[in-house]
């Protein structure tokens, strides 16, 4: 079967966006390095202890940085095939659903390291880590519907 894959005009937005997240991901590493050495947890642990964490506000600090970096490569490539399927069909709701999720992941990465820590999510409307979840949720999880609407009209398409 061969399939000519015409890209819309407005596709470089999804790929601008797709880019943009390379950077939110070095963001993370920046922030997770600088607190890996405010913590003085050497490598290769990946987390200071239980022990330490609580006796160091600087490694529970470094610990909610490491899982905060963690939960955004978990998401990421599920993210990028989404936002590049999406676009196909719809390349401006897609780039700014993808510009959302960027956006939220980095509020989510400054909440969850901020003083509140992984507790400020509990309180949903003061809480920055709270609000960049549900956003990077929610945007994540249309784009995968819209994804998936895509992926049927290229399977139906003679």
């Amino acid at each position: 079967m061969t399939l000519i894959l015409e890209l819309p005009q407005q596709y470089g937005l999804v790929l601008a966006v797709a880019t943009s997240s390379f950077f939110v991901n070095t963001l993370h590493m920046i922030r997770t390095s600088s607190l890996r050495k405010s913590s003085g947890v050497k490598y290769p642990n990946a987390y200071a202890s239980a022990q330490e964490a609580e006796k160091d506000s600087n490694a529970y600090a470094f610990n909610c940085a490491q899982r905060a970096h963690a939960n955004f490569t978990e998401n990421h490539t599920s993210f990028i095939g989404a936002l590049l399927i999406s676009g196909l069909h719809f390349p401006l709701a897609a780039g700014i659903l993808g510009a959302t999720w960027n956006v939220s992941r980095v509020l989510y990465l400054y909440g969850y390291t901020s003083q509140a820590g992984p507790s400020g999510r509990r309180t949903f409307v003061t809480s920055q880590s709270a609000c960049g979840a549900l956003g990077s949720a929610l945007s994540d999880f249309v784009l995968k519907l819209m994804a998936v609407y895509t992926s049927v009209q290229i399977i139906l398409a003679k």
